[in-house]
C-alpha cells in the first residue's frame, strides 16, 4: 500500500494506491456537532476551532489548533500539537501515530473523526447522505436540528471563553401575500434566491440554516453587537435589491430581522437565545417591516 499526492500541486490531495486502486483519504466526523462533515486529506491536514484551520471543530475541548494528519516517510500520521485536552486514536492518547483505514481520532469532549479511504463514487455518496441529513432540500440551508447542534456548541463556547456571538433570525415580509400573488412556485424561487444570496454572503465559519417556513437564521460568532447590527442592515438592503422572476413576472421582497448578542443577552441555552432573537424579531415587524432591530440588553 502506498500513497501520492498527484492530483492537484496547490492542494494535494493524499492517494492510495492499492491493487490499481486510487483511493483519496477522508476524515469523517461520526460524533459531535458536525456529524457527517467529510474531509480530504492533504500532505498537511490541521484539525482545530480556529477559523484557520483545515478541519473547524467547534465543540467543547479543541484546541485553537488541536492536531494535525500530515504525510511522512510514505505514511499518514496523526500528531497531538500541545492541546488542552489531548488527542486520542482508537481510545489512547497519542503524541503520533501512524494511521489505517477505519482509525478513529478523538478531539475534545464529543468530536470523533474516522480515517478511512474512500473512491469517487463513494465520496459522493457520503456527500449526499450528509446534505439529505443536514440541509433542507429546497433551499440548501442548513436544516433547523443541525441549526442547534451548531448554536449549542457555539454558546457553550462563547459564554466559557467570553467571546461575542450573534444570531441573527430572518423572516421574509409577507410571505403570504408573496404566496398568494404568484403561488407557491414563486414563493419557492424566493426563497432559493434569499438563500443563495444569504450563502454568497456569509464568511466560512458562519453559520446559515433554514429554521422553518420562511424563517432563516445565520449564527455568526467574533463581530460584536454593533458588527452584527451593521452586517444585517447590509444583508437586509441587498434583499431589498433582489429581483426573481417567475412565469414571466419579475418581482422583489423585503426581509425583517432580530438579533440577539452574546454577551449583551444574558441566555444560558440556545432556547433562550433564539426567544430573544425572536422578541427583536416581532418588534421589527411590527415596526413597520423591512428593519433590523437589537434585542435589548438582560
Amino acid at each position: 500500500m502506498d500513497w501520492d499526492d498527484t492530483t492537484n500541486v496547490a492542494n494535494p490531495d493524499v492517494i492510495r494506491k492499492d491493487a490499481g486502486n486510487r483511493d483519496k483519504a477522508y476524515l469523517i466526523v461520526i460524533a459531535g456537532s458536525a456529524v457527517g462533515e467529510m474531509h480530504k486529506v492533504t500532505r498537511e491536514t490541521t484539525l482545530g476551532r480556529s477559523a484557520s484551520a483545515d478541519v473547524r471543530l467547534v465543540d467543547d475541548g479543541v484546541s485553537r489548533i488541536h492536531c494535525r494528519v500530515v504525510a511522512r516517510n510514505g505514511k499518514l500520521y496523526v500528531e497531538d500539537l500541545e492541546s488542552r485536552n489531548g488527542t486520542y486514536c482508537n481510545g489512547k492518547r497519542i503524541t503520533q501515530q501512524s494511521l489505517e483505514d477505519g482509525d478513529k481520532i478523538q478531539v475534545g469532549r464529543t468530536t470523533i473523526l474516522k480515517f478511512t479511504y474512500h473512491d469517487r463514487l463513494e465520496e459522493s455518496f457520503q456527500r449526499q447522505m450528509f446534505d439529505s441529513a443536514l440541509r433542507d432540500p429546497l433551499t440548501q440551508a442548513y436544516n433547523k436540528r443541525y441549526f442547534f447542534d451548531r448554536l449549542d456548541s457555539e454558546l457553550r463556547f462563547a459564554l466559557r471563553h467570553n467571546s461575542p456571538l450573534a444570531l441573527l433570525l430572518f423572516d421574509l415580509d409577507k410571505f403570504k401575500a408573496l404566496n398568494d400573488t404568484y403561488g407557491h412556485p414563486g414563493g419557492d424561487k424566493a426563497l432559493v434566491a434569499f438563500a443563495a444570496h444569504m450563502r454568497g454572503s456569509i464568511r466560512n465559519e458562519d453559520v446559515f440554516a433554514r429554521y422553518g417556513g420562511e424563517e432563516f437564521v445565520i449564527i455568526t460568532r467574533g463581530i460584536g453587537r454593533e458588527g452584527a447590527r451593521q452586517f444585517a442592515e447590509r444583508l437586509r438592503a441587498e434583499i431589498a435589491e433582489l429581483v426573481v422572476e417567475h412565469d414571466s413576472k419579475k418581482f422583489g421582497f423585503t426581509t425583517s430581522i432580530g438579533i440577539a448578542t452574546i454577551p449583551e443577552n444574558s441566555v444560558s441555552s440556545a432556547d433562550a437565545m433564539v426567544e430573544a432573537a425572536d422578541r427583536a424579531l416581532y418588534q421589527a415587524k411590527e415596526g413597520g417591516r423591512d428593519r433590523v432591530v437589537l434585542a435589548e440588553p438582560t
